[in-house]
């Protein structure tokens, strides 16, 4: 999937990819930004799982402080649930709105508050919220394509790409103002 991601943009000037993620208690981390598969693939796969609650609210604000030291465009969120309070994750989506900096919000499984939340945050900032769940690796894999078009050459190359594409990438397009 990650060989994908920078195939898919290679014709539109590349892509430039940082990985955050959170942990256990309080854990919050962030690579430099990678444009090769290999790099990418060498993190990911360096990130073990420990418990703990959810930090998207650290994942936004790490974005605002990024797209003001250099315009980010696009953010991808991958959950299955959220235990934040919801007005505060609203308030940096919709500064990251501000931004012009789209949080695309892929939520995995059926929890209904995260649901609620993924949709609001992916709204207030321009972005797009799509479900999909752990049987459809497919689905994932292209919708990640999409927000790696997206990124790389705007709205235009995305509804261009989702012409082509599943069901759920012309949803995700349809979503994009």
């Amino acid at each position: 999937m990650q060989s994908e991601l920078f195939v898919a943009t290679r014709d539109m000037g590349g892509l430039a990819i940082q990985l955050c993620y959170y942990r256990g208690f309080g854990e919050f981390k962030a690579t430099g930004f990678v444009t090769g598969t290999g790099q990418l693939l060498k993190l990911m796969n360096g990130v073990s799982c420990l418990g703990g609650r959810t930090q998207i609210s650290r994942v936004l604000a790490h974005a605002v402080r990024e797209t003001r030291a250099k315009p980010v465009k696009a953010v991808v969120f991958i959950g299955d649930c959220c235990e934040e309070p919801v007005d505060e994750l609203c308030h940096t989506a919709g500064e990251l709105g501000m931004l012009r900096t789209p949080v695309f919000m892929f939520h995995e499984g059926e929890d209904a508050h995260a649901r609620a939340v993924f949709q609001q945050v992916s709204k207030l900032s321009g972005g797009a919220y799509a479900p999909f769940d752990r049987n459809s690796p497919q689905v994932l894999k292209d919708l990640m394509a999409a927000v790696a078009v997206y990124a790389s050459g705007g709205a235009r190359a995305l509804r261009d790409f989702s012409r082509r594409n599943s069901p759920e990438v012309k949803r995700l397009t349809r979503q994009i103002r």
